[in-house]
């Protein structure tokens, strides 16, 4: 069920919003809210409900085993184990065929073509990343003691599966909203704030990312060594901004629709289309996301301090790896890992010496082309 559909505008939003307010209870609110949640994602992929119910069994019974150990060895196998099957989960859904490809490709080229493994059908369960990766955050914050496990279990699946960042985000972490969970106040203003907040998130998605998508499949349907230089430039140029409008105005109106609900909910975006650098666009893009490889990978494994090079590219390896199970998407990270270890080792302030024009520049065509990479998974295509 997408935000911009008729079926939630009309008939589930209301709905929540009519049970939701007809009391003044918490928990029955949160009742409400849970139960919205799981229908939300049940509605087009029954099935998979259920993998949401074991993701939020899994890591319920974790934290609290967690919480109550005073061994630091047994609460790191724990720990360890708990992301294990996290990301195991998510590995078979997600990277189940991706894996399958390697292995054949590897089997074809040393050992003849012998023992070809085989494909299964995988539908990609919706949102199945973002929702993985808060839980992950909320196991690794009781581990590390920043949070108290939560004995409420249905309060950590209303966390795990809240329908307004369900399905693209932002990746809320638990220390951010535990307290609102337990405690919130629905005002006017806040009303009025998330109100305008969706309608500008909902304008940005119909308005604008539509129709530049529309706009980008008529071109597609060309072949592409009929499109030319400036028309190929030109549709690189529109898919950066389809991209743009598409996710920032999701990010848009689950920010709204959380505050409807009494929820704050962090910046996802902060016009990263003005950046000057690759590294500040990647402080205004997705800035949930980012936020979460530099808190639970890259600083773990050590930061500027120790081995930097080595953790920018493990991180941008794995952010390739999270956007999609493909080539073009491992090439992409690792695309972005090139151009922010230039840019910490060979330029470092210098670009602020340089004038801004230059630097925008400089910026959007790394972007744009680095966008080019993201969207097309056929690589002979894309060169």
């Amino acid at each position: 069920m997408l935000f911009s559909s008729l079926v939630f505008l009309w008939y589930f939003l209301p709905a929540v919003f009519l049970l939701y307010f007809i009391t003044k209870n918490l928990h029955i609110r949160n009742g409400v809210l849970l139960a919205a949640s799981l229908f939300f994602y049940a509605w087009g992929e029954p099935k998979y409900v259920i993998l949401m119910l074991v993701s939020i069994g899994l890591n319920y019974f974790f934290g609290l085993w967690i919480g109550r150990m005073q061994s630091k060895h047994r609460m790191r196998l724990a720990v360890t184990t708990c992301v294990f099957l996290n990301l195991l989960l998510l590995g078979y859904f997600k990277y189940f065929n991706f894996a399958v490809e390697i292995a054949n490709s590897l089997l074809s080229r040393f050992a003849g073509g012998a023992h070809t493994l085989s494909f299964r059908e995988i539908a990609l369960p919706v949102g199945i990343s973002f929702y993985t990766f808060q839980a992950l955050s909320y196991v690794v914050d009781v581990y590390r003691g920043t949070i108290q496990a939560q004995k409420n279990i249905f309060h950590l699946a209303l966390y795990i599966s809240f329908f307004p960042q369900l399905i693209a985000g932002p990746i809320v972490k638990y220390h951010d909203v535990c307290e609102q969970i337990g405690n919130r106040q629905c005002t006017a203003e806040g009303m009025a704030y998330g109100i305008k907040r969706f309608s500008y998130g909902l304008a940005k998605k119909m308005l604008f990312a539509n129709t530049f998508a529309a706009t980008v499949d008529w071109m597609m349907e060309k072949p592409l060594a009929q499109l030319g230089t400036v028309n190929a430039w030109m549709l690189a140029v529109l898919y950066t901004l389809q991209i743009y409008f598409d996710f920032s105005g999701y990010s848009d109106m689950a920010i709204g629709l959380g505050r409807m609900l009494g929820f704050h909910f962090g910046e996802n975006f902060e016009y990263p289309y003005i950046s000057r650098s690759i590294t500040e666009f990647w402080r205004r893009w997705h800035i949930s996301l980012s936020t979460f490889f530099r808190d639970y990978v890259y600083i773990p494994l050590g930061g500027n301090r120790y081995h930097a090079i080595r953790n920018i590219f493990i991180v941008w390896l794995l952010t390739g790896l999270w956007h999609g199970a493909s080539w073009n998407f491992i090439f992409w990270g690792l695309f972005y890992g090139v151009l922010l270890f230039i840019e910490k080792t060979l330029f470092k302030k210098k670009l602020q010496k340089i004038p801004a024009p230059i630097c925008y520049i400089y910026t959007m065509f790394f972007i744009i082309l680095g966008w080019a990479l993201f969207y097309f998974t056929d690589l002979n295509a894309l060169w």
